[in-house]
């Protein structure tokens, strides 16, 4: 069988991302990518947001994906990588997170490193959670990290329309995944150069 690129998948924070936000320019880039769908964007419920991520999975079929996530849709990624270990989710962008303690989940969010490699992009200036927070969460899921800066929310409302290093991140993520699949696959006279 071919092998298949991994799939976009983007999983917006509260209230959604609107056109001009990065997450809508990025799904733009890629015919195959999937938006997780909320029921309600205005009700950050965490086991809900999990649900709807597995609901979007098992309706678009087999495959693996690439996830990216911003704000409470960070929490809501979180949450459904530790409910569901077989998850075709291979890797994940983690952008501003929010805070888990304004919504009191810190407890149903992972407290080890995610079954996955993830990176978590944070901001010196976001309103919804530290730099300081953001690189102690990333250390216990083993993100890798990265503060922008004082670029607020990372969000449309402070300028993040396009957002180059997001799709810089998705095509290295998907190389990654490819060179992976090769790997697994490789027959051993492929191999037999090692020998």
């Amino acid at each position: 069988m071919a092998y298949q690129t991994p799939r976009l998948l983007i999983i917006p924070g509260l209230h959604d991302s609107g056109r001009a936000h990065w997450q809508s320019w990025l799904q733009a880039q890629y015919r195959d990518a999937r938006r997780v769908q909320q029921r309600d964007y205005a009700t950050p419920h965490l086991p809900r947001w999990a649900e709807r991520i597995q609901r979007t999975l098992e309706q678009a079929g087999p495959g693996e994906w690439i996830a990216v996530a911003h704000s409470f849709g960070c929490l809501a990624l979180a949450r459904h990588l530790l409910e569901q270990p077989d998850s075709p989710i291979r890797q994940a962008l983690l952008v501003a997170p929010a805070e888990p303690n304004k919504f009191g989940i810190a407890d149903l969010l992972p407290q080890r490193r995610l079954a996955i490699p993830s990176t978590l992009i944070a901001s010196q200036n976001d309103p919804w959670m530290s730099a300081a927070n953001a690189q102690r969460w990333a250390g216990r899921w083993g993100s890798s990290f990265s503060n922008l800066g004082p670029v607020g929310h990372i969000n449309a409302e402070s300028g993040f329309g396009p957002f180059p290093l997001a799709k810089r991140w998705v095509e290295a993520a998907r190389a990654r995944a490819a060179r992976e699949q090769r790997a697994r696959h490789a027959g051993f006279s492929e191999w037999s150069f090692a020998v």
